[in-house]
């Protein structure tokens, strides 16, 4: 049985995931700033969960690097201890409305990288405390390649993949297991109204490949699979054909 808590659980892939870990057993606690989501999400995964598991709430905001340390201890209290965090939790907007908008360019920049970063060191940190621990970490096949249409949300993508890799590298051997998830397109709330591209994916399938890389300790998982051949492709193409594409 995990002990999971969750950045992100109240909506999209991190509710998808929040559910199926209540469904087997595993007790979570969902980390988010909005009481109501709160509440609504633990009603949700009580009625979904499996005898005997706990669902706690406590208050976290990416958006306030004050509230990380306060969030991750009352976790810890709330489920007697935790062994796996997953943020599932950022901000996107398509690069027309980033290019129109610094204000909320320099907001998502902040929030999707260094905030995460700060956070995840404070999970680092707690995790590494009891010994061993899993951290898993959305970040995107945006941070791959530098591309046309997610030029600023792909570098603070990029920013923290490489992250993650180097906590992987450096920590993996004192047990922290790192999980750098990267999906493509997957129909959520965050997507709604974006042309829908090839290979979308669902956020119940998107979340059972990511609990089964959480459970193998799997590095790197493309989500749906089909990403991971699609970026090596665009990861070998020359410079000069990128300048041309339009993806």
């Amino acid at each position: 049985m995990r002990r999971v808590a969750i950045l992100g659980g109240t909506r999209g892939m991190g509710r998808s995931i929040a559910r199926r870990f209540v469904e087997r057993g595993d007790w979570v606690v969902l980390l988010g700033r909005d009481e109501d989501e709160l509440g609504r999400s633990k009603a949700d995964l009580e009625a979904r969960g499996a005898p005997g598991v706990r669902v706690a709430t406590t208050r976290c905001d990416l958006e306030h690097p004050e509230s990380f340390r306060p969030a991750l201890e009352a976790a810890e209290q709330l489920l007697e201890g935790i062994d796996t965090v997953v943020v599932t939790a950022g901000l996107f907007a398509t690069q027309e409305k980033l290019e129109q908008d610094p204000v909320f360019a320099q907001k998502l920049l902040t929030v999707d990288f260094a905030n995460t970063v700060v956070f995840c060191e404070e999970a680092r940190k707690k995790l590494l405390l009891r010994g061993k621990g899993t951290l898993c970490v959305f970040s995107s096949v945006a941070g791959d390649r530098g591309r046309k249409p997610v030029v600023i949300y792909g570098a603070a993508k990029a920013g923290l993949s490489a992250y993650l890799e180097g906590l992987d590298h450096k920590y993996r051997s004192q047990g922290l297991v790192t999980v750098c998830v990267k999906p493509g397109f997957v129909h959520t709330g965050m997507t709604s109204g974006l042309p829908t591209p090839p290979f979308a994916g669902e956020p119940d399938d998107v979340a059972q490949a990511v609990i089964e890389a959480i459970d193998a300790g799997t590095p790197v998982v493309y989500a749906p699979a089909i990403w991971r051949a699609v970026m090596t492709a665009i990861k070998a193409m020359p410079r000069f054909v990128m300048r041309r594409a339009g993806f």
